[in-house]
């Protein structure tokens, strides 16, 4: 048997190989860069060696309070500087950070915090009523630390054992925290809406965040003079990773605490914002701004847009404002965007509407993504390249979560065939782009968070005057989707589309209820299967 010499004699070891890890990127910044600006956030300013020394302190401090390897560490903040130093100070410590959606209900919360088995809560003022219920739904009983952002001056009792500044403040801006043993361990859970029952914890290892963070790097063409406004939540697929990302090349971070069209230019205007991100309700903030929220921009401002796929007209109002947006696509599973529409400069030339229509596609595999694919989910055969032939969207490679927490079932289901499946329906058109066309799983986008049709379903059908109900995606301009839901009375009865809305507000998070209602018999099979596609034309054609 023949010896490989080049598996002879090399093996790995401290000096030529160490596990990837985002935690990298500000260690280095700090060293390099000290005094350069990282954070904005109203009138305070820190540059890249004060953020390294405080999530260094809170390393230090949440170590002292027992938090280690594996623990789940959760908070429930704005896009503040706290929130930021979470993402560097829980991983230090070796344990998993819990970023939760603040627009979630206090059971949803409550449930989170059981299934995360949430050791420490970390909560802003705004959000302590909201916590406070959570706790009360939740049997485990995390150590609470409270967030009072100087920038809030609305209602709101602190509910924790010590604030923020006060618990970090012992910590050591020395702390000596590790990397991780092995790239492959935990660095956040992030809850993702499923088609049933309660949300799936899905499990981002340090590699998956080291590798989408450099690649937002490249596919944005970041670098040291960017400035990016935080208008994506940093709760959501922690914020796409940019959290991570800026240290990279040691840009700027403008917390952006309300997200209002008038913030959003002040902010591009006073701060020479470069790069930002948002579903489709920034982008119409944006394009329906009054005069007097509007400053004009200083420079062309590189917007990634994501969720539910823009219309063209959006996109050309969108750039006529002065922005350039760059159409992103992935799930929370894929800790964000993973899939860019990488332009090509002969594109510029055609004329408006079908240059807007080209960049309305989803686009390649980014960068750091192996593989991205359109295929026949029960053949797991590729579907033709016509831009006609409608098949699951599917990834692969490193970006792609470890897996649903403590649900393997899941899990084992989301991987069948080595490829990730999205639920996503698209086509492959001849020149490898994709386009998403539906949703297999029915999930509504609204405002860039993802709405549970069924979850909507069911709530409706505990109504004691409603016989049935489907709820299917509106298009809309300010939230991209929003819920319509179709229902059938029972005889006799007399509900208004208010009287449903109403009901729902009082069992479900605001954003999740319907912004329409429908009285009607509900379409079916011959096998009284609903048939939600015919709803779904009569939903787009209201």
């Amino acid at each position: 048997m023949t010896t490989n010499p080049y598996e002879t004699g090399l093996d790995r070891n401290p000096a030529n190989h160490q596990p990837l890890s985002p935690l990298s990127f500000l260690k280095r910044a700090a060293e390099v860069y000290p005094e350069k600006l990282a954070v904005v956030h109203g009138d305070l300013r820190r540059n890249y060696g004060e953020l390294y020394a405080r999530c260094r302190k809170l390393a230090s401090a949440l170590s002292e309070r027992g938090i280690g390897l594996g623990d789940t560490v959760a908070v429930i903040a704005p896009n503040t500087p706290e929130m930021l130093e979470m993402h560097y100070g829980v991983p230090m410590t070796g344990a998993v950070l819990n970023t939760i959606n603040t627009r979630l209900d206090a059971a949803a919360i409550g449930f989170i915090f059981d299934h995360g088995e949430a050791k420490m809560v970390f909560v802003d003022r705004e959000f302590s009523g909201l916590v406070k219920d959570a706790l009360a739904h939740a049997k485990v009983k995390p150590i609470v630390i409270d967030i009072d952002d100087p920038e809030y001056d609305g209602p709101g009792d602190r509910i924790g054992e010590a604030e923020y500044e006060d618990f970090i403040r012992g910590g050591d801006a020395h702390f000596d925290w590790q990397l991780p043993a092995d790239e492959w361990q935990a660095i956040s859970l992030n809850y993702t809406s499923g088609t049933t029952g309660n949300p799936k914890g899905v499990v981002y290892h340090h590699r998956g965040a080291y590798l989408l963070a450099m690649g937002n790097i490249v596919t944005a063409g970041m670098t040291g003079s960017s400035v990016y406004l935080w208008t994506v939540p940093m709760f959501h697929c922690n914020g796409w990773c940019f959290t991570w990302s800026l240290s990279v090349v040691a840009g700027t971070h403008v917390c952006l605490r309300r997200v209002t069209a008038a913030n959003i230019f002040s902010a591009i205007a006073d701060h020479g914002v470069t790069h930002m991100a948002g579903a489709p309700t920034v982008m119409g903030f944006l394009i329906n701004a009054r005069e007097d929220e509007k400053r004009k921009l200083p420079n062309t401002v590189n917007y990634f847009a994501a969720a539910a796929p823009p219309p063209a007209a959006t996109i050309r109002k969108l750039e006529a404002e002065g922005f350039n947006v760059i159409h992103v696509y992935g799930l929370t599973e894929t800790y964000g965007p993973a899939v860019v529409n990488a332009w090509h400069d002969e594109w510029d030339l055609l004329e408006t509407d079908k240059r807007a229509e080209v960049k309305a596609r989803q686009g390649v595999n980014y960068a750091v993504l192996e593989g991205i694919s359109v295929r026949d989910p029960e053949t797991m055969e590729e579907v033709p390249r016509d831009g006609e032939t409608m098949g699951e969207v599917m990834f692969r490679g490193n970006v792609v979560m470890k897996g649903y927490l403590k649900n393997p079932k899941a899990t084992t289901e989301a991987f069948v065939g080595g490829w990730f499946h999205s639920g996503d329906l698209g086509v492959w058109h001849k020149d490898n782009y994709i386009q998403l066309k539906d949703r297999s799983k029915d999930i509504i986008i609204s405002g860039g968070e993802n709405i549970s049709s069924i979850e909507v379903e069911d709530t409706l059908y505990k109504h004691p005057d409603i016989i049935e109900a489907a709820v299917v995606a509106r298009p809309d301009e300010k939230w991209g989707e929003t819920p319509c839901a179709f229902v059938t009375l029972r005889t006799g009865a007399d509900l208004s589309e208010q009287d449903v809305i109403d009901y729902c507000r009082q069992n479900l998070a605001h954003f999740k209820c319907p912004k329409t209602v429908i009285f009607t018999d509900l379409p079916k099979t011959s096998t009284g299967k609903v048939q939600k596609f015919k709803l779904r034309e009569q939903a787009e054609g209201l």
